[in-house]
């Protein structure tokens, strides 16, 4: 998996920051899914390797519109680049009539189909090789955060100990390797599970919404490989972070430690802070949480297995 973020900024866009975006990379088969569209979100793209008719899936965590006014450009986009793949949304209620209209009223018609799916509370999406689960934040609307879980992969297949009973490589291996069972030409029945490996544990990365701290962003964030956090405010605006429905640097790196995550990201960073100031946020969030880093735009992280 390949993070970028597209976009890092709170509320509008700013000279060094856009608003929120970010694209998941899946490296095995090159589909992106992105988590969010501000405005302007297709231009940031224009500034990466990604290629639009690639993304696959959308996730849009509110209905803010720093996370969604750039949704109906690159819709638009996408098809005049030839993207003909289809494609699914996923939102809260609402995301359906801001999608059509949008593009109704624009007249936009798009050469590729749309599924949208509207969703309410803890939702689990089976994806494949990926579920995907959402669960409700703290927010002044409905805000979600996505925990992305990689399935568990077969382990390796134990060749050593295969040919130590005459099972020579060959076609068959692959077979075993995909645990199905196969019988030799003396008669004997080799089952392949019994020649694996441990399983090969899948990635979690939890990627929220707008939100004051609170447990469920604890419960997506739980032993994750990466948390991306908003940490609109610096430390000392705690109060103003609670009566805007926000979260400090402090707060962020407080749900990475609780939830015992490996690395935390924090982004949706308020336009107040100038370039010089970003050290001093990050800074401030590893007073509690070590291995934290900020986000910035274009910056890409590789999440390893």
């Amino acid at each position: 998996m390949e993070i970028t973020f597209l976009g890092t900024g709170a509320g509008m866009p700013a000279k060094n920051r856009n608003v929120s975006s970010i694209a998941l990379k899946h490296l095995e088969n090159g589909s992106i899914w992105l988590f969010d569209c501000g405005e302007a979100t297709q231009h940031q793209i224009l500034h990466t390797s990604i290629k639009p008719r690639k993304i696959s899936k959308i996730f849009i965590t509110h209905l803010h519109g720093d996370h969604i006014f750039g949704l109906p450009g690159l819709l638009g986009s996408r098809s005049f680049l030839g993207g003909t793949e289809p494609l699914t949304i996923y939102g809260p209620k609402g995301i359906r009539d801001f999608i059509e209209v949008s593009l109704s009223v624009s007249q936009t018609h798009l050469n590729y189909n749309i599924e949208i799916v509207e969703f309410e509370g803890h939702c689990v999406f089976d994806l494949g090789h990926i579920i995907v689960e959402s669960r409700l934040l703290e927010h002044a609307i409905p805000s979600y955060g996505y925990r992305i879980v990689e399935k568990d992969k077969p382990g390796m297949l134990l060749v050593d100990k295969l040919k130590d009973i005459g099972v020579p490589p060959g076609p068959q291996y692959q077979l075993l390797k995909n645990g199905e069972t196969i019988e030799l030409e003396d008669g004997r029945r080799i089952n392949g599970k019994e020649f694996l490996g441990p399983d090969k544990k899948g990635r979690v990365v939890a990627i929220l919404g707008d939100s004051r701290p609170c447990e469920n962003a604890v419960e997506l964030a739980k032993e994750a490989d990466l948390l991306i956090h908003e940490a609109t405010l610096d430390k000392s605006l705690e109060k103003t972070a609670h009566e805007f429905f926000h979260s400090t640097t402090h707060q962020a790196a407080q749900i990475a430690k609780k939830a015992q995550v490996k690395k935390l990201i924090i982004t949706h960073i308020s336009s107040r802070y100038e370039k010089q100031e970003w050290v001093r946020l990050e800074q401030e969030a590893k007073e509690i949480f070590s291995n934290t880093i900020i986000a910035e735009d274009f910056k890409k992280v590789t999440i390893k297995s």
